[in-house]
């Protein structure tokens, strides 16, 4: 216990350093009452968050944070009934792609800003998977090298402009 209770107790303190002004109080609570703060809450609460247009630390954050929180766990509680119909053999092909789809949602938000940068990983990946078709049950692990492919092109642009502005 001692070994495992060691890593916990710091994680565990961490997060609330981290997370709880991120939050605000209630949203926090809630969050950490309800768990999969990482995959779920905090994701949820920081888009609400920018759709509203609120800073951290301000009222309308924790407001925010609170609700896109306690929608989300409704969300979950609704899904329960609808689970026979979730699992059921003609929606199995869409469960399988979740993962590839929710990464690339979350990256969309970022490439959205500079298409530029994603047009390079997305040919690139467009050509591989074209010409060895084996690499679509590995997705999930292409979006590591896909990643690196689109630091490295933000890394010459920067390199590029800084170039640039200097002559």
């Amino acid at each position: 216990f001692l070994a495992i209770g060691i890593v916990w107790l710091v994680s565990c303190v961490a997060e609330y350093l981290v997370y709880t002004p991120m939050l605000g109080a209630g949203g926090g609570y809630l969050a950490f009452i309800t768990g999969n703060l990482i995959n779920m809450k905090i994701p949820c609460a920081v888009n609400a968050r920018d759709i509203v247009g609120a800073k951290t630390g301000t009222p309308e954050n924790e407001i925010i944070s609170t609700l896109s929180i306690v929608i989300l766990a409704l969300g979950v509680l609704l899904l329960i009934p609808l689970q026979p119909v979730l699992q059921s053999p003609a929606l199995q092909p869409a469960f399988d792609n979740v993962v590839p789809a929710l990464f690339g949602a979350m990256a969309y938000k970022y490439y959205r800003k500079n298409m530029k940068i994603a047009l390079w990983p997305l040919v690139l990946m467009s050509v591989l998977f074209i010409l060895v078709p084996g690499l679509l049950g590995s997705t999930s692990f292409m979006i590591l090298p896909s990643g690196a492919i689109a630091i490295g092109v933000a890394y010459f642009r920067y390199r590029r402009s800084r170039k640039e502005t200097a002559a």
